[in-house]
């Protein structure tokens, strides 16, 4: 059966500038064996050019700007064919300025249709020129839903959806939140696979490290969810969810093998996360409701929203 991948990159493929261990080998089993795969992510920053040259010195050769997709593209993408014709009012870095313009969507700080919200400093005035276009009847839209994104195992960093959180505070208004796990993002990269193979794989597979974002839009979009367990997302946290993921591993690595060969591992099937004992108790809290658990270091609201 031919597998199409989509692949997300913190904490699956790097973790801030290193590489994880095994997967540059996942890549180039990637390459030689001619399957057909993108990498999928919500950062809005950098173009597909930037993440191929990050990739290239990390290690990590063979690549094109045609193997990424990011938040950014996926939203011009959306206002392109939903909106031709419209103008935005951008709170964002290079990614997202660039993929607009490559879409002819012209840029507006007067009267916009739009104001988009990406990752990248948002300061004080343009936060406050936000608000006065959406209170003037501007659609307010962000290029992902994330409040928070890994940097490290100690360190996060604000994203797109912490400054969409702050302008719907203050005008009162709903952001529309694209990005994962927003169904759209997964039908344009299925589409996407489909054009860099000529014609659309049997199945796709989804490989993230996010319960939140990764998992859940490949399950609501009816393709395969691999977990893997080396970036935001600990084994003893994955029975919290309703939705589960096709299969939990240790890495990409674990996938190196089969993709050379196409035979199916079984033991990289998903653990039953079974609840033990008679007791009853709970095996962890909801993460959309739980943010005051004494058991975490510091309180964190909600990934997504």
């Amino acid at each position: 059966m031919k597998t199409g991948y989509l692949i997300d990159m913190d904490g699956v493929i790097y973790r801030e500038n290193q590489l994880i261990p095994g997967a540059g080998d996942f890549v180039q089993s990637l390459l030689g064996s001619g399957a057909s795969f993108l990498f999928l992510t919500n950062n809005s920053a950098p173009t597909p050019e930037d993440l191929a040259v990050r990739l290239k010195h990390l290690g990590i050769q063979g690549l094109s700007p045609k193997h990424f997709y990011t938040s950014a593209l996926n939203t011009a993408d959306f206002l392109s064919e939903t909106d031709p014709g419209c103008t935005v009012f951008v709170i964002g870095e290079g990614g997202l300025l660039t993929a607009l313009h490559e879409r002819k969507i012209a840029s507006d700080a007067i009267d916009p249709r739009y104001v988009v919200v990406g990752e990248g400093a948002a300061t004080m005035e343009r936060l406050a020129k936000a608000h006065e276009c959406v209170e003037r009847g501007a659609r307010l839209l962000a290029t992902n839903p994330d409040n928070w994104c890994p940097v490290s195992s100690e360190k996060t960093r604000p994203g797109a959806g912490a400054t969409a959180a702050f302008l719907e505070s203050s005008t009162g208004r709903s952001a529309y939140y694209l990005g994962k796990p927003n169904g759209y993002m997964f039908h344009r990269a299925r589409r996407k696979l489909a054009e860099l193979a000529l014609n659309e794989p049997e199945q796709v597979v989804m490989i993230g490290d996010t319960m939140e974002t990764d998992i859940r839009g490949a399950i609501e979009a009816g393709m395969q969810a691999f977990l893997v367990l080396s970036g935001s997302t600990q084994l003893e946290n994955v029975g919290d969810y309703v939705y589960q993921p096709t299969r939990v591993l240790t890495s990409v690595a674990d996938l190196v093998e089969e993709v050379r060969t196409g035979k199916v591992s079984d033991r990289l099937n998903s653990p039953v996360f079974a609840r033990t004992g008679s007791h009853g108790n709970k095996l962890g809290h909801r993460h959309q409701t739980d943010v005051f658990a004494l058991h975490k270091p510091r309180p964190r609201p909600a990934m997504t929203k």
